[in-house]
């Protein structure tokens, strides 16, 4: 049903638009994460009123829309009293309804919008024509008919254009059934805004200390100085076999990342490069390496669906041979460093590639989680793949999809128990990072309630690398879901050559620069404060635990204590007492 007040609600959207575009309002406009997968009898509301979408709940009949292609449309109400649209008598797949908005360059559009198809299911996508013809696709969902399926996406502008909205499903036989569309502007002062709050919300909290002398006096000018022992936080590095030689490699990977995933050195195709010929001693090597140094290590891989990178002898087996190869693979990696790693890519790109599901039958992905599972309990198992959040034309691995396969994969015998996690690997391409679209996507996968984490942050080498890596990683650590981030970069000494931080001389490079910044800023330097009039500091600190030293000049001796910040810490005063 629809609300009323129609009058009210668009003097109120007109006015927030006028402040939005204008730059006004910064703080006072908020993201909605809300998202579902599941198929819902009424569509719920639009996402911002529908932003600056005209008639988005169709309550003005189709007033502002358009047929797009050969097909017709109209309005259609349901038994509820409910009004949507409907496209049909299809013959191609863009055949539906569409909308001509302002896109201005630079700015963030959230999208969404409730789907529905006539009959089965089929994949519906967001579609933005440009002036220019282009189709950018900016999301996609998997539409049901009898019931509402939310589509979630988005589009970064790099341009100042006209853009029609539409849709596409390729099953043109079907018709498109869409309500409360939604598009929502956002300037990239105000994204900036939303990432910093939800950062103070989500991975910090406020301590209160007050200092007072033994007789309850307020010690004005303490000095309040916190240490990071450890952030719960895993922010992370990729590590490849040149840390075993170089020393240089060694002290600027120990002085920064206590987390990390070797990028080749446990993959297959490095362990048994010629069949029965098993050799682990660089990958044990680099992971006493990381022990030494208190540093967690991710498991990669146990097995990769992409052809091409199979052990080359692999290809060339029997399906009854293949079945004892990967046997053996599974129980020999898993077994050997069981108890050692924090997680496995079980199955990497499962969802681009199908080498194993070809060979083994639609459950080979499902049997390798619950076999991995038995051999070690404990490593979080990821399903770990590119474009998920990266690229919206990627149709092979869209949040939906990966959705449907995770879901696949937790519904086979064996697996109950399991600590499933989402593995996305991050590879942005050149241009402007689409982070409507990656938070978008986020949204949709938290749904599932399970930790998601960025496997191989990158971004490729592009004059403007250093800053599309920053809203990149600030993009991924402010989203509440997300739980770690490991990025495939490092020193050019090392070989890292698309993501680079550091130079032959392992100075920095620009990359390297907002690498250094985040670490900082998210909370592994000291952080001092002074104590007011009253003896009291206050300090928002990051997820951790702390060695706390308190000093006043006129106090010889200083008090020190330890501080566990958890997410469920409350502000609390912890009161100290200092002798003269």
């Amino acid at each position: 049903m629809k609300v009323a007040a129609e009058g009210c609600n668009l003097l109120l959207f007109i006015t927030s638009y006028l402040l939005l575009i204008s730059g006004l309002g910064v703080h006072s406009l908020s993201y909605d994460h809300s998202a579902t997968t599941k198929c819902l009898a009424e569509p719920r509301r639009a996402q911002y009123g529908g932003g600056i979408i005209v008639n988005p709940g169709f309550d003005h009949n189709i007033e502002g829309w358009t047929a797009f292609g050969n097909g017709a449309i109209k309005e259609v109400m349901s038994n509820g009293g409910n009004r949507f649209i409907v496209a049909h008598n299809r013959t191609q797949p863009l055949d539906s309804f569409s909308q001509k908005v302002q896109l201005k360059k630079g700015m963030l559009y959230t999208f969404s919008a409730w789907l529905q198809v006539s009959e089965g299911s089929d994949t519906v996508s967001v579609m933005f024509k440009t002036k220019r013809n282009e189709m950018v696709r900016g999301g996609q969902v998997i539409a049901k008919h009898g019931c509402w399926t939310l589509l979630k996406g988005g589009i970064a502008a790099n341009f100042s254009s006209p853009v029609e909205i539409l849709f596409e499903s390729k099953n043109s036989a079907e018709e498109i059934w869409a309500d409360n569309i939604s598009l929502q502007p956002f300037t990239k002062k105000q994204w900036r805004s939303l990432q910093d709050a939800s950062i103070e919300r989500v991975r910090k909290r406020r301590v209160r200390f007050q200092i007072t002398h033994v007789n309850e006096t307020a010690l004005k000018g303490a000095k309040v100085i916190t240490r990071p022992i450890k952030l719960n936080f895993p922010f992370g590095c990729g590590m490849n076999h040149y840390i075993l030689t170089n020393e240089d490699y060694q002290s600027w990977f120990v002085s920064r990342f206590k987390f990390t995933t070797f990028t080749n050195e446990m993959k297959w195709y490095s362990t048994e490069k010629k069949q029965g010929e098993e050799n682990y001693t660089i990958a044990d090597a680099m992971l006493k390496f990381t022990q030494e140094n208190d540093i967690s290590v991710r498991g990669h891989n146990i097995f990769w669906d992409d052809p091409k990178y199979q052990p080359d002898w692999v290809r060339t087996l029997s399906p009854a041979d293949l079945t004892k190869a990967a046997a053996k693979r599974m129980k020999s990696v898993v077994s050997r460093y069981k108890g050692e790693l924090i997680a496995w890519d079980v199955m990497n790109e499962n969802l681009h590639f199908h080498f194993y599901e070809d060979k083994f039958g639609e459950n080979a992905s499902a049997v390798a989680y619950a076999t991995a599972y038995e051999l070690d309990p404990e490593p979080k198992l990821f399903l770990n793949e590119f474009n998920t959040i990266e690229y919206s034309g990627d149709e092979a691995s869209n949040p939906a999809k990966y959705i449907k396969k995770l879901k696949e994969i937790l519904s086979f015998p064996g697996v109950s128990g399991m600590s499933a996690a989402i593995g996305l690997q991050g590879h942005f391409a050149s241009g402007q990072p689409n982070l409507a679209y990656m938070r978008s996507g986020l949204d949709l996968l938290a749904t599932t309630g399970l930790p998601i984490w960025l496997t191989e942050a990158s971004v490729d080498p592009q004059p403007s690398q250093a800053e599309y890596l920053e809203e990149v990683l600030r993009e991924a650590y402010s989203h509440p879901a997300v739980e770690g981030i490991i990025m495939f970069s490092g020193p050019a000494q090392a070989g890292f050559n698309a993501t680079t931080l550091a130079d032959e001389t392992f100075k920095n490079t620009a990359a390297g620069d907002v690498v250094d910044k985040l670490i900082q800023e998210w909370g592994t330097g000291p952080n001092i404060a002074t104590a007011d009039s009253r003896g009291i500091v206050d300090i928002s600190l990051h997820h951790g635990d702390y060695d706390v030293t308190v000093t006043h000049p006129l106090i010889h001796s200083p008090i020190t204590l330890n501080l566990s910040v958890k997410k469920d810490f409350s502000l609390e005063t912890i009161h100290v007492k200092m002798h003269a």
